[in-house]
């Protein structure tokens, strides 16, 4: 996979001169790259206790990110997924420790605590006052008999950088964070493997598949499990973290492991919140990109039980613009909408026929839904068929409340009903399509002069014309023909959808922004869904 690097061997010290270039003199590096790779807070005068973490690289924002007031005052980087050597440790340790003393933060892999632990022996030997706690907050794998370290790392440093800030003693400070690490559980899932730079990528999970309960290094999790829905993923991280948590209100830490977009991340954060757990959950962190494993498309949710200590240490300011900050858990708050925009309910009323008639119109797009996907990936973002079968699948639902024997009221409802469920410029013009048609039967228009007034509206809106490539090549000849029944109709929908494949140069719509050799040879996606629906309505007409 390619990716935005120079080389591997310096993509480490360079990533990191980055981050120091943007933070405002606030960090600073010691001078010894390549080998020793350590950041600093500036503004440590070495009369508090300090924090010291750190480990291989890829897990950006940690643990650079994290060095700041009310967190880490160092933070020591091995190269990708490698611990630092004893040396850099050491280096980090001299830099920032006074009399109070230093506490190292470390998660619990074999490299992390045969480094840390030796270059804490030498510190002491200079006369340094040092302890370390390990982190072992994974429950993936049960039977290990030592737990691997991964994002609960964070409330640590959190916890125990607020104390640190405040003044606390060095065995305060180390007691505090043993008690988080006693109490943090964590578990994460993996839609994919993540790409180490310089290297190919792994592709160990099967199609279909999540991985439950990998490390933060690639490694690969528990087991491999079928994988559907966010709601689904969530019900199975949370099984796995429940038996292991404490009685009593929770924090939660909800961690993009790097590759998750803020949409999906917000979504498992909501099924957080409907989980089995939701009740015990007070504070949430994030969703955000925290402790990651460079590009891996997954999450992480992290727990620990919130004293009064806990939550006042949680809550504490923090410098760190990587740290999200602690909020309230709680309820959706929802306001009325403004006066005059709340939708006025027209009566409804029943005609059997126009009801079978929009249920197949809409039963039609519906089914086209990949079909117009994939035809708008040619020259848009290809979500044609899922804003139209979207807005179908709404409609449909809606029928009761239609006034289905009225025809002006009915173009307006469903223009209505349109603009509030359909998304986009389309979902926009078909509501003014459908106004404009209730207007024109309300003056004493036929049905399809009505429609015929909505094309005639959302061409002057939209300033669309036929030839412009859009929907309107379709509708606009089908609409001139439907008098004489669907069959012709169908006839001039098709010709009009096939003839966008011919125009090299859209006037109107997303295929404007695209260059003539991506869309020649394929249908503009709406005029082709037009095209279906009138072939569907004429098939059910024979």
């Amino acid at each position: 996979m390619t990716q935005f690097i120079n080389a591997r061997e310096v993509v480490v010290s360079e990533a990191i001169d980055g981050v120091l270039r943007g933070a405002g003199g606030r960090l600073a590096r010691l001078d010894g790259y390549p080998h020793i790779k350590v950041v600093v807070r500036t503004d440590w005068d070495k009369s508090k206790v300090a924090l010291v973490s750190g480990g291989g690289s890829g897990h950006e924002p940690a643990h650079v990110g994290f060095v700041g007031q009310g967190m880490l005052t160092a933070a020591v980087c091995g190269d990708i997924f490698a611990s630092p050597s004893v040396d850099a440790v050491l280096a980090g340790i001299l830099a920032v420790t006074g009399k109070a003393g230093c506490l190292l933060i470390v998660k619990n892999y074999t490299g992390d605590r045969l480094n840390f632990g030796l270059a804490a022996e030498r510190a002491r030997t200079f006369g340094l006052n040092v302890q370390m706690v390990v982190v072992d907050d994974d429950v993936a794998l049960p039977d290990l008999p030592q737990a691997r370290g991964v994002a609960g790392t964070l409330f640590v440093h959190k916890v125990a950088g607020a104390l640190a800030e405040a003044g606390e003693s060095l065995d305060d400070v180390a007691a505090a964070a043993r008690e988080v690490i006693a109490g943090a559980v964590s578990i994460g899932m993996s839609l994919d493997t993540c790409t180490i730079p310089g290297s190919p990528k792994e592709n160990r999970i099967l199609q279909g598949h999540a991985e439950l309960g990998l490390g933060i290094h690639g490694e690969a999790g528990a087991e491999q499990v079928s994988f559907e829905t966010a709601r689904q993923a969530i019900e199975m991280v949370v099984g796995r973290l429940a038996p292991a948590m404490k009685p009593g209100p929770h924090a939660v830490l909800l961690n993009n492991l790097g590759g998750a977009t803020q949409l999906e991340m917000s979504v498992l954060a909501e099924e957080l919140a409907k989980s089995a757990i939701a009740d015990q959950l007070r504070w949430i962190i994030g969703p955000a990109a925290m402790m990651t494993s460079l590009d891996m498309q997954g999450f992480s949710v992290s727990l620990i039980p919130v004293s009064e200590e806990a939550e006042r240490a949680l809550l504490a300011p923090a410098a760190p613009t990587a740290w999200p900050g602690v909020a309230p858990f709680g309820a959706v708050e929802v306001l009325p909408l403004p006066d005059g925009l709340t939708p006025i309910q027209p009566m409804p009323s029943e005609n059997p026929a126009r009801r079978t008639l929009i249920a197949r119109c809409c039963d039609i797009l519906i089914d086209a839904e990949r079909a117009l996907n994939g035809l708008d990936a040619k020259s848009g973002d290809g979500d044609t068929g899922t804003t139209l079968a979207t807005a179908a699948k709404d409609l449909k639902q809606a029928l009761d409340r239609l006034p289905l024997a009225d025809t002006t009221q009915l173009y307006r409802a469903i223009g209505m009903e349109l603009s509030q469920t359909m998304g986009g410029s389309s979902g926009v013009l078909l509501a003014i399509f459908f106004a404009a048609a209730g207007d024109a039967s309300a003056s004493g228009q036929t049905w399809i002069e009505s429609l015929s007034a909505g094309l005639d509206r959302i061409q002057q809106v939209g300033g669309a014309r036929p030839g412009d490539r859009t929907m309107i090549d379709a509708l606009a000849p089908a609409l001139t023909h439907l008098g004489t029944g669907f069959a012709t109709a169908a006839t001039a929908a098709r010709a009009g959808a096939d003839l966008t494949a011919t125009i090299g140069r859209a006037k109107a719509g997303r295929a404007s922004y695209v260059s003539e050799d991506k869309i020649l040879g394929h249908n503009d996606p709406g005029a082709e869904a037009v095209a279906r629906l009138f072939e569907k309505l004429r098939d059910a007409c024979q």
